[in-house]
């Protein structure tokens, strides 16, 4: 019964959310709508990764790379195919590699898994630019066709509800159970019954999808892409950076995040970035120290503790300088 009602306040809340920002264009400036874009493409891609990496505690850095590819299949798929079909391609070909990479590299785990994914990202970025440059002679693709702005929007924001959906019911499936036990005690959940590679590999290839299809709806914002641009490690580690500040655990914790920091991000970026980037290396570093669940654990219990421990520390120290009075 409890279970049932904590589905029914996500799916509510996310009915909400949806009509926000279904209604964002209609009253909103250019500046706004372009500022929710960025906002609804972070809740996706946090949302995704931390559907995989937040409950199997593997710690992906190849979203970036899954972007990139979406955004150049979209690219040289939009002259010949309809929209949405360009942005199934994109997520298609992005879960290909993910499957490909993934039963190379999921083996590993920590520091091990996250390089790997960092190095096959890098290596996928040059090897692209390596075939533009012997291959076609030119690097970068001019978009000749392009969407109106709320076709894009709109797609955008279909994929962010799409990616909170997937992980509400999920979280509720065996499938969410399987890879909570990976995250838990990946050889317990072996002996339990547990297929965990394929698991692993199909909970990575879901990140992907989202990733790719992203991908391939926001290139379609610059007039003209290169490896450079879509498969630009910032969006990859500012993926990961807004999932674990948010909590990537959690449900609504990346969603949160995701909104703050792209406004944050939007705000600071044009006056101040180097600000922008310190914040968000302090929010890292504090959550990690005070906050491993991210912010989205936050309560009143949460600060009791930390007033109870400050007034501990405050009646220890006082009492130490008391006793060396006397």
């Amino acid at each position: 019964m409890k279970d049932k009602q904590i589905l029914f306040r996500d799916l509510l809340l996310l009915l909400a959310f949806a009509g926000w920002a279904l209604a964002l264009p209609h009253y909103g400036s250019e500046f706004v709508v372009s500022m929710a874009l960025t906002c609804l493409m972070y809740v996706a891609l946090s949302s995704s990764w931390a559907l995989f990496c937040g409950t199997s505690r593997y710690l992906s850095l190849a979203t970036s790379a899954f972007f990139g590819i979406g955004a150049y299949t979209g690219a040289l798929a939009l002259e010949q195919m309809p929209w949405l079909a360009a942005i199934a391609l994109g997520a298609g070909i992005a879960v290909v590699v993910a499957v490909v990479m993934g039963a190379a590299v999921l083996h590993l785990r920590g520091t091990y898994f996250a390089v790997l994914t960092f190095g096959m990202t890098e290596l996928i970025r040059h090897a692209i630019s390596y075939f533009e440059k012997q291959v076609t002679g030119t690097v970068g693709r001019v978009l000749m066709v392009v969407p109106d702005r709320d076709t894009i929007y709109l797609t955008v924001l279909g994929l962010a509800l799409l990616a909170v959906l997937v992980s509400i019911l999920v979280r509720r499936h065996r499938f969410g159970l399987a890879l909570m036990g990976i995250g838990a005690d990946e050889q317990r959940a072996q002996t339990l019954g547990v297929n965990t590679r394929l698991v692993k590999i199909a909970g990575f290839a879901l990140t992907a999808a989202f990733a790719g299809a992203v991908g391939a709806a926001m290139s379609v914002r610059w007039t003209y892409i290169d490896p450079h641009t879509v498969f630009n490690p910032f969006i990859g580690f500012q993926t990961v950076l807004i999932a674990l500040i948010g909590g990537a655990a959690t449900l609504w914790g990346p969603l949160i995040a995701a909104i703050v920091f792209s406004v944050l991000a939007e705000t600071l970026r044009l006056q101040a970035p180097q600000l922008y980037l310190m914040s968000l290396g302090v929010l890292l570093i504090l959550s990690v120290l005070y906050l491993p669940g991210g912010l989205a654990s936050l309560r009143g219990s949460t600060f009791r503790d930390w007033g109870r421990d400050m007034l501990g520390s405050l009646r220890s120290l006082f009492g130490r300088q008391e006793k060396k009075d006397v």
